[in-house]
This record gives structure tokens, C-alpha cells and sequence, in this order.
């Protein structure tokens, strides 16, 4: 399966549990990685052909921005949801890391992998 990689989109939204947390805005940083075939917008060379990743991240910015989950499981997990969205897409694999989370580390984060399914 070919890939496709949003690498290091800086996201500002409310995520925690506590109260500092639910009040300001933090910095979180979203990786993606999309498996899809990419073969005909290879050979095409057509935007119609292919995975527009461009509105792929608009829609996780949207999300991100206007959520308030307490887990940054939660929301990688909606992330997930929003790249499965795309017809072509088959797996969606995201890491949300939220820098400074812990004392003496540079993030903490997860990282989840989701397919489609198929009925």
C-alpha cells in the first residue's frame, strides 16, 4: 500500500483533564500517515485522480480546533475517523503528541492505526 504523510501540524486546541487544561488552548502536534493506491493519480497526473490531502487537513484542523476532548486518545481517534472519511483511503495511521506534557520530556503522545471496514 502506498503513503501518504502530513508530518508535524501544529494544532492548538482545549485537550486535558484539568483545569488549566480546559481553559487555554495548548499546542498538540498530529502526524498522518494515509495508505491508499496511488498508482492512477501517479500516472494520471489529475487532482480529481488523487487523495487531496490539502482538504484531508482542513478537516482535521476544523476538527482539532473546535474540539475539547480530555484524552488525546479521543482525538487521535477522531482524527482517524475524519481520513476514513475519503473513499480512497484504506488505513489511517495517527500520532498525537502533546509537547511539554510531562515534566523532563520533549511530548507525550499516541499513536493509533485504523482501517476501513468493509461490509
Amino acid at each position: 500500500m502506498d503513503r501518504i504523510l502530513i508530518n508535524d501540524l501544529l494544532v492548538r486546541c482545549f485537550i486535558g483533564v484539568t483545569d488549566g487544561e480546559r481553559r487555554e488552548r495548548q499546542d498538540v502536534l498530529v502526524n498522518i500517515e494515509l495508505g491508499a493506491d496511488l498508482r492512477l493519480p501517479g500516472k494520471s497526473d489529475r487532482i480529481e485522480d488523487a487523495v487531496d490531502y490539502s482538504t484531508i487537513k482542513k478537516k482535521v484542523l476544523t476538527l482539532a480546533e473546535s474540539s475539547r476532548f480530555s484524552l488525546i486518545e479521543a482525538l487521535a481517534e477522531a482524527i482517524a475517523a475524519v481520513c476514513l472519511e475519503h473513499p480512497a483511503v484504506e488505513e489511517a495511521r495517527v500520532r498525537v503528541e502533546k509537547p511539554a506534557a510531562l515534566r523532563f520530556a520533549r511530548s507525550a503522545g499516541v499513536e493509533i492505526t485504523r482501517r476501513r471496514e468493509h461490509a
